[in-house]
């Protein structure tokens, strides 16, 4: 039998007209939660809404397993018409966790690196946040991570004169959480293309 067929220039084409790209794929997560919308509008509530005189909302969440990678060689800066290059090969130095709480309305950030991530470390940290934010009432924004949640919490609102209020993000919608995007700029900013002799180097750079 006779057939018909189409170059491959005819293809390209056509995907072109159509902007079809096959090869371009774009991750995405469905959150199960029947409450996904209200919870996003109310979150995004707390960022486009001043707080009250004295009141504070704030980001909360951990970037764990950030790499002190020592890279065996220095970077060389780039040149017209060359890009910079760096060596491949790195010594790994050990890793830190970050646990960071972002104003969304001030940009202030509050930090601590520890060696883990442990439910006595994040509530050491807490207790920071309640030392910098001594009086008013204090939103905090996080996921759903099991540490979290439980008795802790309740036990820490007390000691704090129950001024702490916890708005938990939709599950698998961890991304609504702004203090993600100071982690992003983190990331491209110091982790990326930095070069830490110790992970007490990397310790220091992040918290500077």
């Amino acid at each position: 039998t006779t057939g018909w067929w189409l170059s491959k220039s005819e293809v390209r084409r056509i995907l072109a007209v159509e902007e079809i790209r096959p090869h371009h794929i774009r991750l995405w997560l469905h959150s199960p939660d029947p409450d996904f919308r209200p919870k996003v509008r109310a979150i995004c509530s707390l960022y486009l809404t001043p707080a009250a005189p004295g009141d504070t909302v704030l980001c909360v969440d951990e970037k764990t397993g950030m790499q002190a990678l020592e890279h065996k060689h220095a970077f060389k800066p780039p040149k017209p018409a060359r890009p910079g290059r760096r060596e491949f090969e790195y010594i790994r130095r050990g890793t830190r966790t970050l646990f960071a709480a972002f104003n969304p309305h001030t940009g202030e950030v509050v930090g601590q690196c520890t060696v883990k991530r442990r439910a006595e470390d994040l509530l050491a940290f807490m207790e920071r946040v309640a030392k910098r934010y001594p009086t008013g009432n204090v939103t905090i924004v996080w996921d759903n991570l099991n540490i979290h949640r439980g008795p802790r919490w309740v036990d820490f609102n007390r000691r704090h004169g129950g001024r702490f209020r916890f708005v938990y993000t939709p599950l698998h919608a961890s991304w609504v959480n702004q203090v993600e995007i100071w982690f992003s700029i983190l990331a491209r900013r110091l982790l990326r293309h930095g070069s830490f002799a110790t992970a007490e180097h990397l310790t220091r750079d992040v918290m500077a």
